[in-house]
């Protein structure tokens, strides 16, 4: 028998009789509004204010609301807005008594701890529509059951980064989720998570000024003859490009924007004034000539945010990629509200326009395929599978007879958006004194044993280390001050030997064969052949024949070395104009080598001529940080300061790829970048961001970005993978490492 809703107040009132408690005279008053709707033949609900609530309230309110399912209540809602000190376990046991009438449940953690919310999003909510607001969120993991689900608000959880794959995998009905203000940032993973809804249609991360929920913009149909989404740069696009733009004055007559009195700022009418959201470069917005703000020069600090859409607000970072907007129309295919904005069908053939130039889904443009159908390909010849001829159109000779097509298939197959990362700055080792955590500073992996690596440590251990077992295959602890360990580079043609460099100068040779497997309290010396000093040392290589390596420093000269005689060859001085930061051999010509400066120049010299001159130089707009050669010798790949990555072609310095990787705007965010996989993919990454980014050596496309879980990365890190090394190998073999 259905409870009637007119006895509510009298059970709360024998309940509180029972737990000797005074009625809350907040809690006649929902019931009494809930009387009132019943009698006007509304719907019956009944809002529940924590802030109105003190704990001995709690139980006889539970007794109430145990039987509340079998009432005539339509629904229940319960608010927490006021930062008040609740018992948490009464909440939410309140929360779970309510069960299936429950629609609205809105929670800060003003009150709320740690546990509170882990337990919440554990053991999963009946209601409809949840709204959090949390700095406990750092990663998304909501594995409990949330089958009712349609509305999901997570605005403003601050220390929010990243999603778990299946973080919404108990959310078969979500269709709106909003994530303004949170640190998401990585497009890549992002997507692949949203992607598994099976009924979003409605997203955001940034809020439109006059819009409270995540639909469509009742102002944007008003907007569209006058400035449509193609008009107005992304915010990635503003902080990466020099742009002017175009506004139009109508902007005023609609009532989107006003002039504040000094005429300089962009003001919203609904909540007085625009925050600045983030920081810009120097650049300004130029009004179209004739209209009301033309005149005016608008610093684009101020006015950007306000141009994005027209109605920007609030932004999580991944808002600042470039072309953030087609990326995610691109890869929601059901998705019908992106940040307020409709998705029309001109919207969606322009994603898949720059998706397509922009990006790469999975590595080769392969299709997405099984492992199983990729081997079935292999054994029983690509174009016939289960004794039938393939209806897919046949592609190149040439390129089915690549000896690499099926490796790269399979690669494809196994390509996610998630790479296994573990720290190898977590690696520990036990001597008899001391138990001591390592902390990586350079590495190089092996030619030749792709299981092994070497790195060298902040203070002055060299540690041979298998990253595939996790065992430490040889360890040379520092001898002496503690002195970091700066330059690593293994001999081709001898490759149990590597050769090390330090910041005190020191430079020697080891043998990993006459390195202990086990920490010693004292290191063998044999094995190790020692060079002449080169005072502030930071990069040393071994050319192709294993008879020569370069070293560079912090000055203008280089240094050439004999491997065999231990000698000091040659030192050439004043190579460049500013200190040379890398000097590098090529792969296959001995005598070739190219070195990079905070001058600006790259130049390539040839050790048969007489080094008065470089075979050529080529000049970047910022500091270069460092250079090499694709493994073919083909090309060199050149870094600068804050993402300026470009591929010149090595015969002759001429500019053949910019990689257009946006920029910082600091002078301290020092960029690297490798090939990987032969010269086919490059991967960078840089120490003021923890970040590194994937991106075809040919079209420029970008693959992958891989955020890292520790960061900002310490600058005295000289690469961002320094504290992270095991994530290079691990893209190298899931993403393309196929020979």
């Amino acid at each position: 028998m259905a409870i009637d809703i007119s006895t509510l107040d009298a059970r709360y009132l024998d309940s509180c009789k029972r737990h000797g408690v005074v009625p809350n005279s907040a809690v006649l008053s929902w019931f009494y509004k809930a009387k009132i709707q019943k009698s006007s033949h509304e719907k019956c609900s009944i809002v529940v204010l924590l802030d109105h609530l003190r704990a001995a309230d709690f139980s006889p309110l539970i007794d109430v609301f145990l039987e509340i399912d079998s009432s005539n209540i339509d629904a229940v809602d319960i608010l927490h807005e006021s930062p008040i000190i609740l018992t948490e376990e009464y909440v939410l046991s309140m929360i779970r008594t309510i069960n299936l009438k429950l629609r609205l449940v809105e929670l800060r953690d003003v009150s709320f701890g740690k546990d509170f919310f882990r337990d919440l999003s554990h053991d999963g909510l009946a209601c409809q529509v949840l709204k959090l607001r949390s700095s406990h969120f750092q990663k998304l993991n909501m594995v409990g059951r949330f089958l009712q689900l349609h509305t999901l608000n997570l605005d403003y959880c601050t220390h929010l980064t990243s999603l778990q794959k299946d973080c919404f995998a108990c959310m078969p009905n979500l269709m709106r989720l909003s994530m303004c203000e949170t640190r998401v940032a990585n497009l890549w993973t992002t997507s692949a998570v949203l992607s598994k809804i099976p009924s979003l249609v409605e997203l955001r991360f940034q809020t439109c000024p006059c819009c409270e929920n995540t639909g469509p913009c009742p102002m944007s149909s008003n907007t569209d003859d006058l400035l449509t989404v193609d008009d107005v740069p992304s915010m990635g696009e503003c902080l990466s490009n020099d742009c002017q733009i175009t506004v139009s004055s109508e902007l005023q007559r609609i009532g989107l924007l006003e002039l504040s009195s000094d005429n300089a700022l962009p003001v919203s009418k609904k909540h007085g004034h625009l925050q600045k959201e983030v920081s810009f470069s120097e650049m300004h917005v130029q009004p179209k000539n004739g209209s009301l703000l033309s005149g005016l020069n608008w610093d684009l600090t101020d006015a950007a945010i306000a141009l994005k859409y027209c109605i920007s607000h609030h932004p999580s970072p991944i808002c600042f990629e470039k072309h953030y907007r087609d990326y995610m129309i691109a890869s929601l295919p059901l998705l019908q509200v992106l940040d307020n904005l409709l998705i029309r069908k001109m919207d969606r053939e322009k994603a898949k326009t720059i998706f397509s130039k922009y990006y790469e889904y999975l590595p080769y443009k392969r299709q997405l395929e099984s492992v199983v159908t990729v081997l079935q390909k292999r054994e029983m010849g690509s174009s016939i599978i289960h004794g039938r001829k393939s209806l897919k159109p046949k592609q190149p000779s040439s390129y089915k007879k690549s000896p690499y097509f099926f490796s790269r298939s399979l690669c494809a197959t196994k390509l996610g958006a998630w790479p296994l990362l573990y720290p190898v700055s977590n690696i520990s080792y036990t001597s008899k004194q001391e138990s001591k955590q390592l902390r990586p500073r350079q590495f190089e992996y092996h030619p030749s044993n792709s299981s092994l690596m070497v790195f060298g440590t902040l203070d002055g251990e060299i540690v041979v280390f298998n990253h595939e077992s996790g065992n430490i295959v040889g360890y040379v602890p520092s001898i002496g001050a503690a002195n970091s360990v700066l330059g690593l580079c293994w001999l081709k043609k001898c490759p149990s030997k590597l050769l090390a460099g330090s910041d005190n100068g020191s430079l020697n040779l080891y043998d990993i064969n006459h390195m202990p497997p086990n920490i010693a309290d004292a290191y063998c010396s044999s094995g190790i052949v020692t060079y002449d000093r080169f005072e502030q040392l930071t990069s040393v290589h071994v050319n192709s024949t294993d008879d020569w390596f370069l070293v560079s420093g912090y000055s203008k000269h280089v240094a050439l070395y004999d491997i065999g005689s231990g000698k000091r060859l040659k030192l050439f001085n004043n190579m460049h104009r500013e200190p040379i930061n890398v000097a590098k051999f090529s792969n296959h010509s001995p005598s070739i080598f190219a070195t990079s400066s905070f001058d600006h120049d790259v130049k390539l010299w040839d050790l048969r001529q007489t080094l008065e001159q470089p075979c050529y130089t080529s000049s970047s707009s910022r500091g270069n940080v460092m250079v090499c050669f694709s493994p073919d010798d083909l090309y060199l790949l050149v870094s600068t300061v804050d993402n300026e990555v470009k591929q010149l072609l090595a015969a002759d310095g001429r500019v053949h790829m910019n990689f257009e990787i946006a920029s910082t705007g600091s002078a301290h965010n020092y960029t690297r970048s490798y090939y990987m996989n032969g010269r086919d993919y490059i991967i960078s990454g840089s120490c003021d961001e923890k970040v590194v980014r994937i991106c075809c050596a040919q079209t420029g496309r970008r693959l992958r970005d891989v955020y890292l879980e520790v960061c900002p990365l310490m600058r005295y890190v000289n690469f961002i993978w320094g504290a992270s090394l095991h994530i290079h190998h691990h893209l190298c073999n899931s993403v393309c490492n196929l020979r």
